[in-house]
């Protein structure tokens, strides 16, 4: 069989448990037997990360900076459990955030909607994408174990030497500080990126937070978000697009009746929440793609789910397991397409799209893993296993006829 030929590299993000062991499977079946892909390889399973002190998170995001797309595979960002199970020196920062942080990256979240999985929701006709934005808040926090009693005080030093100081709390025993916080540069780079998607893809465009409790913090990115709207009104008003503001908590409560098409673009702790909110509505975290995007183009994919913790232990053991692939699929078509699109080359845009095709159709005609046969609207006596699943998908894509 002759290749097709991707022009310029992919940087490739490995990463930990099953789905690194999906990741692998996915690789070898679908990718490299049709691609003739130069792939610049990072491993971010945890040994690596603490190995290189996560030098190597540095210097894969720095390698999409140099190439354009990255795609990535689920990682572990590790809580004390993690420290002692791993024998780590440190609870190492998300190698999610860090990425986010250097590409200055907003997220944007969408299911992967099929017809024989309805979503839970009935409300829910089409897709609804999550943009996230990726940058500060907790992500980017400092913490304090308050010993016993004393004032906890947030305190900011300008470059001029004058200081503003205000109480956070009068602490009368043990407790605990957060401080978080955030740039107009970054909360400016998201309302952009949202607002050009938005009217990229001629969508409804919903923002919410909860000003009326913070009034400055919060409040900062509703006024920031207001003034790119106004700068984009034209455009807006050209491509049809809407912008909604409210409370997030009233957005919330709004979206489980709406019809879905919308945009909703959320603050960084809220984007993390609602998008696996919405991926288990629209039937599983297996069926979510994620995508980074930069102010300047940059794109990292990846699946929004996390490491499958659970089965990697059955694994471990020998026993059969039957995980969901499809969204680690997606995160390596996106990545392909993209750079398809960018490179000028339709073939690999049509392979990714071929493959994402031949995923679907074996999810439609019942051929899914254990997590979707549970939800699915036919019966599905045996679901497949996980390599089975890919063993699938892999036949039906070599029967399709994929060179544009």
């Amino acid at each position: 069989m002759v290749k097709i030929s991707v022009r310029t590299p992919l940087v490739e993000l490995d990463g930990d448990e099953m789905t690194r062991v999906m990741w692998n499977m996915i690789k070898e079946k679908l990718i490299l037997p049709h691609l003739d892909v130069q792939l610049e390889y990072y491993d971010l399973g945890m040994a690596n990360r603490d190995s290189t002190d996560d030098r190597v998170t540095v210097e894969a995001a720095e390698a999409i900076k140099r190439h354009g797309v990255g795609v990535k595979c689920a990682t572990i960002t590790p809580n004390a459990d993690r420290v002692v199970e791993y024998k780590l020196k440190k609870q190492w920062d998300s190698p999610n955030g860090t990425i986010r942080a250097m590409l200055d990256g907003t997220v944007f979240r969408k299911p992967i909607v099929v017809s024989v999985v309805p979503p839970m929701v009935r409300a829910w006709k089409k897709p609804i994408t999550i943009a996230r934005h990726a940058y500060g808040d907790i992500y980017k926090n400092a913490e304090i174990a308050v010993p016993g009693a004393g004032k906890a005080e947030l305190l900011f030093t300008g470059a001029d030497g004058v200081t503003t100081r205000k109480t956070v709390a009068e602490f009368t025993g043990p407790g605990v500080i957060q401080g978080v916080h955030n740039t107009d540069a970054s909360i400016r780079s998201f309302a952009r990126a949202c607002l050009a998607y938005a009217i990229s893809e001629k969508t409804e465009i919903w923002f919410g937070a909860k000003d009326t409790i913070s009034k400055t913090y919060h409040a900062r990115f509703r006024d920031i978000f207001a003034e790119e709207v106004a700068a984009r009104a034209e455009d807006l008003q050209r491509a049809g697009v809407s912008y909604f503001y409210s409370l997030i908590d009233d957005a919330v409560a709004r979206v489980m009746r709406h019809e879905g098409g919308i945009l909703w673009a959320c603050m960084n702790y809220d984007g993390d929440v609602m998008s696996d909110m919405l991926a288990s509505g629209f039937g599983s975290l297996g069926l979510m793609t994620s995508v980074l995007v930069s102010p300047d183009g940059k794109f990292e994919y990846e699946a929004a789910h996390g490491t499958v913790q659970r089965h990697y232990y059955k694994h471990l053991k020998g026993e059969v397991t039957s995980t969901n692939s499809v969204a680690s699929i997606f995160a390596w078509t996106g990545a392909i397409a993209k750079r398809g699109e960018l490179d000028g080359t339709p073939d690999v845009v049509q392979f990714a799209k071929s493959l994402e095709a031949a995923a679907l159709e074996c999810v439609e005609s019942g051929i899914m893993t254990g997590d979707l046969a549970r939800i699915a609207s036919i019966e599905i006596r045996e679901p497949a296993t996980t390599e089975g699943f890919i063993d699938t998908v892999a036949a039906r894509l070599s029967a399709l006829s994929f060179r544009a």
